[in-house]
């Protein structure tokens, strides 16, 4: 008998807490084969949850402990929810695969403390973006944001090097000044409306001063912690010396849970405070940095760092989303003899279908590329771009998978990359915002730039002969070509199947919108 829809969100959240907790006691040794005995059964988990808000065509709820807000907290997932849990438990489920040989004491070895801290730092870092995903209250929504920083900061350094080091702490500093605005904002909406129930606060916020500054807060400490221009400075450090298990979740996934709250904030909670102007500039600031990280990437010489600056400019794009989907219209007021016009908002379904297809191909072809490079600096012992001459023979797979994970992000057909683009480029027209599109193509020339430079080499053969180092087991390469395969065959997706983005809106409820 299956359990109801709604407890299947609490299950979500036990397991990784579970096995958090089963291998702190089991101990390194078995600590992997808790993470991947989960991870399966957590997609499974996900994808219940998907087809339950299909078939309710409605939000799922939970109150915990029986008690509804604002005396409890609540639990709730729409239908962007259900498509970023779907995609976590995967890119989890596929990087504790790949990370299995690295992670792993051999028969005899003395166990390390990198293989338990790794196990249990990713089975944290999956808890907390399954309640930042979850979450229906601001306070909440905090605790699961530190949860997740102090799982992502550790996996940065380690190896336990001084330049990992340096590198986890600016990472914590840059959290740490997000986690304080983002927190002074959740402490003046509670001041001025005694709630932080996301449903409630919808229905109480008006555009007054205070509910003003506490969007401006929370915004900027979000930025911070998405790495957007010209708050980035974290994140190429912090991806350079990282594992390349670590360096894709990060990538992939947990720039993307701030990102998902300030979508919840401005379109959910605060939809009264949106306005074109707001819109514009996150949009500005997503070409800023479309346009800064492809240039950023063209100069690296270290593989990883290309592929850092190249999250940079992808994050970019998601922010083109707010401008797609908010448009002024002009709507005469009842009171004609007033003279003035009303600002509706109105929402794009292209915009909103093209900005989550964008936002999960993305993490599936980050994730591959990251884990690429990882195999690529095993086998050369270095991950310098001009001398990766003669790799596309010793790692064929690797360097395939590569490639198909970079023509997503050129938005070449017939990828999820490109399907995306194509949605956005549709929004584009459909609000009359053509500036916008000159951004995409351009950020799509200067990726198709900085790939060129790491495949020209790659497919032109070594110039000498190449000292190759420790040898690659085939089904890691595998893991990294499924997972670009995944972010291709996101392009066959039928498009009406991301109409699951709209189900469970509470912006387009509360605005009467279709």
């Amino acid at each position: 008998m299956m359990p109801e829809p709604s407890i299947l969100l609490v299950l979500a959240l036990v397991l990784p807490v579970a096995g958090l907790l089963l291998a702190l006691v089991a101990g390194g040794r078995h600590a992997g084969r808790i993470a991947l005995l989960l991870t399966p059964v957590g997609l499974a988990v996900a994808a219940a949850i998907a087809v339950g808000v299909v078939r309710a065509d409605e939000a799922l709820v939970y109150h915990l402990g029986g008690w509804a807000p604002p005396l409890g907290v609540a639990l709730r997932a729409d239908g962007l929810s259900a498509i970023l849990l779907l995609t976590t438990a995967a890119i989890i489920g596929a990087t504790g695969w790949f990370a299995r040989a690295e992670f792993r004491p051999a028969p005899g070895q003395v166990e390390g403390r990198a293989s338990l801290a790794f196990w249990t730092l990713l089975l944290a870092l999956w808890g907390a973006l399954n309640l930042v995903f979850l979450g229906n209250d601001l306070f909440t929504l905090f605790v699961a944001l530190e949860l997740l920083t102090f799982s992502a900061v550790p996996l940065v350094c380690l190896d336990g090097r001084a330049g990992t080091i340096e590198a986890a702490l600016r990472y914590l500093l840059f959290a740490l000044f997000g986690s304080v605005l983002y927190l002074l904002g959740v402490v003046l909406l509670y001041g001025a409306y005694g709630t932080l129930d996301i449903g409630l606060l919808s229905d109480l916020i008006q555009r007054e001063p205070i509910a003003l500054a506490a969007a401006a807060l929370m915004t900027v400490g979000l930025l911070a912690k998405t790495a957007l221009f010209p708050l980035h400075l974290w994140l190429p450090p912090a991806h350079a010396g990282a594992p390349a298990a670590a360096s894709a979740v990060l990538s992939a996934l947990v720039v993307k849970a701030s990102l998902f709250l300030i979508v919840r904030l401005w379109f959910d909670v605060m939809p009264e405070l949106m306005n074109p102007t707001a819109a514009q500039v996150l949009g500005a600031l997503g070409a800023a940095a479309i346009l800064f990280g492809g240039v950023l990437a063209l100069r690296q010489a270290r593989l990883k760092m290309l592929i850092a600056y190249s999250t940079v400019a992808q994050i970019g794009y998601l922010f083109l989303v707010f401008p797609l989907i908010t448009r002024p219209e002009s709507v005469p007021l009842a009171a004609a003899d007033l003279g003035a016009e009303l600002v509706a908002i109105s929402v794009s379904t292209s915009a909103w279908s093209g900005g989550v297809l964008q936002a999960v191909s993305h993490a599936f072809a980050k994730a591959a590329m990251f884990l690429a490079a990882g195999l690529i600096a095993q086998r050369l012992g270095h991950d310098r771009i001009a001398d990766l001459g003669g790799i596309g023979r010793a790692l064929p797979i690797t360097v395939l998978a590569f490639g198909l994970a970079g023509m997503s992000l050129m938005g070449l057909p017939p990828s999820g990359g490109f399907a995306a683009k194509w949605l956005l480029l549709m929004a584009t027209i459909e609000t009359g915002q053509w500036w916008w599109s000159l951004v995409i193509l351009g950020g799509g020339l200067l990726t198709g730039g900085y790939l060129f430079r790491v495949l020209a080499p790659v497919l032109a053969g070594a110039s000498e002969p190449v000292t190759l180092h420790a040898p690659v087991a085939r089904y890691r390469e595998l893991v990294v070509l499924a997972l670009a395969l995944c972010s291709v065959l996101l392009g066959f997706v039928r498009l009406g199947a991301f109409d699951l983005v709209q189900i469970g809106r509470l912006t387009t409820a509360g605005m009467g919108l279709p």
